[in-house]
C-alpha cells in the first residue's frame, strides 16, 4: 500500500502536511495492479482523516497520459456518481463513501493499462491525492503449422527446410518458443511488435528430410509467465526403398523341401511393385514368383545355388538387394545368432580359476621333479656306471671316509682259489707308455706281477669273473694318496677317472 503525503504551505515554508497538524491526513492505494485483456481488476483507494474538523466533499478517478489527466469516475455525496466515456458501463465504485473510493474495471482492454491517479477533495485543507500503475496482460494465442511442402530425402541434397513453424500470436508480454526432439535440425525465430502494444513470436524449425526423420516427434514448446504450453508433430518424409532378403540361413542342403526367398522394403510410401533375377539373369525352373516372394519348388537341388537379386519401387524410386544362396549336400544346425554357453563374467571367472589350479598343479610338478633330481644327483655321481671300474682296495673315499675298517696286509682268496695266498707288495703298480697294455685315463699300465690273479687290484668285470661277490673284501690295502691323480674315488669303495668324473 502507498502512502502519500501532501504538501500545503504554512507561513511561506513548505512542509508535510502529518506535521502542520497533531495528526496526518493520507490518501492510501496499491502502488501497481495487473490483469488479463477481457478480465476485470480492483482499484482500492482510501483516505485517513483523524481530523473531524476536515470535511470530504469528492472523490475523483482520473487517468494521466502524456503529462494530462483524464476523468474516469467521480462520487459526490451530494450528486452520486458519474463515470465518463470510455469508461461508462464498466467502472463502478465498490462501496462509495467520504473514506473509500476503490473502483472496479470491468472487461479490461489494452487501452487500459496506464497511471490513474485517486484524489479527494477536502475543506478547508485542500486536495489529497496519490497514484498507482495498471498493468494489462494479453494472453497470446498458440499454434503450431505443418509445412505444406512435400518432404522427400534425396541422399544427394544437404539443403535445409522448414518441417514446422510455431506461432504465439498477440501476447504481453511476448512468449519465448523452444524446440524438444531426437531430430538434428536448427530454430530461427521471429518477433512481430503489434500496434496495440502486443508482440507476436515466430519460430521455423528447419532440417534436412532423411530416412531416419520418418516418423520422429517435434515439439514446440511456448512459455508464456508462468504458464507452459507444447504443440507436437509427427514427420512424414517420403524415401525410395530400402531393401533386404530374407529367407536363406545357410542350411540349404540338397532335398530339403519348401524354401523360399522373401524381398523386405522399407519404403515411403510402401513399394508397389516386386522384381526377381538372378546374377546371370535367369531364375530356376523350379522358381515361382508371388508378390514379395520367390518360392523353390520340390526338393532342393545344386541348380538353385546362385546370387538373387530383388528390386522394390515406391513412387519415390527403386532400390536392389541381393543374397547368395549356396547348396550343401548334407544339413548341418548352425549356432544361433546370440545363443551364448555362460555369461562372461561366468566364463572369465572359470578362466581364472581354471589358470590359478593349473599354474598351482604345474609348480608343484616342478617341485618334485626338481627334488627327485637333486635327490637322485645327491646319491649318485657324474659319469656312466657302465664305463665305472671299480678298484677293490681299502676303499678310502677322497673325503676321508672310510668304507671298509683297515684290514691286515694280506690278500684274501676265496676259498676255491689254489693259487697261493701271499700278498702282493705295496705301491706296485705303476704306469708306463707301452704299448701292449691299456690302463685307466688311457694311460699304458703295467705290473711287475705276472700271474693277474696275484694283482692287488680287481675291476668289477673282473670281480664278477672270478666270482667273487659284494659280501668279499679284498685284504690288501693302500693309502689314498697312492692313487694317480687321474683317478677320483667314489662313495662305493671303486674309482674313475677325471675324464669320465667331469663328462
Amino acid at each position: 500500500m502507498r502512502i502519500h503525503r501532501h504538501l500545503c504551505s504554512c507561513h511561506g515554508t513548505l512542509v508535510p502536511s502529518g506535521m502542520a497538524g497533531a495528526h496526518s491526513q493520507i490518501v492510501l492505494v496499491n502502488e501497481t495492479a495487473s490483469g488479463y485483456v477481457g478480465t476485470d481488476v480492483v482499484l482500492h483507494c482510501s483516505f485517513n482523516n483523524p481530523q473531524p474538523s476536515v470535511k470530504i466533499t469528492q472523490v475523483t478517478w482520473q487517468k494521466s497520459t502524456n503529462g494530462s489527466k483524464q476523468n474516469v469516475a467521480i462520487f459526490n455525496p451530494a450528486m452520486g456518481v458519474s463515470v465518463l466515456p470510455p469508461y461508462k458501463e464498466r467502472v463502478i465504485f465498490q462501496n462509495p463513501s467520504i473514506s473509500d473510493g476503490t473502483i472496479q474495471i470491468s472487461r479490461l482492454q489494452l487501452q487500459d493499462e496506464g497511471a490513474y491517479i485517486c484524489e479527494f477533495a477536502t475543506f478547508p485543507t485542500g486536495n489529497r491525492e496519490n497514484q498507482l500503475n495498471l498493468t494489462v496482460l494479453a494472453k497470446p494465442t498458440n499454434k503450431m503449422e505443418e509445412t505444406l511442402r512435400l518432404l522427400v530425402a534425396n541422399p544427394r541434397s544437404k539443403e535445409k527446410v522448414v518441417v514446422a513453424t510455431c506461432i504465439s500470436a498477440n501476447g504481453k508480454p511476448p512468449s519465448t518458443i523452444t524446440w524438444e526432439t531426437k531430430l538434428k535440425g536448427e530454430a530461427e525465430y521471429q518477433e512481430i511488435k503489434n500496434d496495440n502494444g502486443t508482440v507476436t513470436v515466430i519460430s521455423r524449425y528447419r532440417l534436412v528430410p532423411t530416412r531416419e526423420a520418418h516418423r520422429q516427434s517435434l515439439t514446440c514448446v511456448i512459455n508464456y509467465q508462468t504458464e507452459r504450453v507444447t504443440r507436437n508433430t509427427t514427420l512424414s518424409v517420403q524415401y525410395e526403398p530400402q531393401v533386404s532378403i530374407e529367407g536363406f540361413d545357410g542350411n540349404w542342403y540338397v532335398k530339403r523341401l519348401e524354401v523360399q526367398l522373401i524381398c523386405r522394403a522399407d519404403a515411403n510410401p510402401p513399394a508397389h511393385s516386386y522384381t526377381w533375377r538372378t546374377a546371370n539373369g535367369t531364375l530356376p525352373d523350379s522358381a515361382e514368383v508371388k508378390n514379395n516372394t520367390l518360392f523353390f519348388r520340390g526338393p532342393v537341388t545344386y541348380s538353385i545355388s546362385g546370387t538373387y537379386i530383388c528390386e522394390a519401387t515406391n513412387a519415390i524410386g527403386s532400390q536392389t538387394g541381393q543374397v547368395e544362396v549356396n547348396i550343401t549336400e548334407f544339413p548341418f544346425t548352425p549356432t544361433p545368432t546370440g545363443q551364448t554357453y555362460g555369461s562372461d563374467s561366468s566364463m572369465f571367472s572359470a578362466t581364472i580359476i581354471g589358470g590359478a589350479v593349473g599354474g598351482a598343479v604345474l609348480v608343484i610338478a616342478v617341485s618334485v621333479i626338481l627334488f627327485v633330481l637333486l635327490r637322485k644327483r645327491h646319491h649318485t655321481f657324474k659319469g656312466d656306471y657302465n664305463t665305472k671300474k671299480h678298484v677293490y682296495g681299502n676303499g678310502y673315499s677322497k673325503a676321508g671316509v672310510a668304507q671298509h675298517p683297515p684290514m691286515a696286509q694280506s690278500l684274501q682268496y676265496p676259498e676255491d682259489s689254489d693259487d697261493e695266498k701271499k700278498p702282493g707288495p705295496v705301491g706296485s703298480i705303476s704306469y708306463e707308455e707301452e704299448e701292449d697294455d691299456e690302463g685307466i685315463d688311457g694311460r699304458k699300465l703295467s705290473t711287475k706281477y705276472d700271474d693277474e690273479s696275484k694283482r692287488p687290484y680287481f675291476t668289477v668285470e673282473e670281480g664278477d669273473r672270478c666270482g667273487y661277490g659284494e659280501d668279499r673284501t679284498l685284504g690288501f690295502q693302500y693309502e689314498p694318496e697312492d692313487l694317480p691323480d687321474s683317478l677320483v674315488p667314489q662313495n662305493d669303495g671303486s674309482f674313475i677317472s677325471k675324464k669320465e668324473w667331469y663328462v
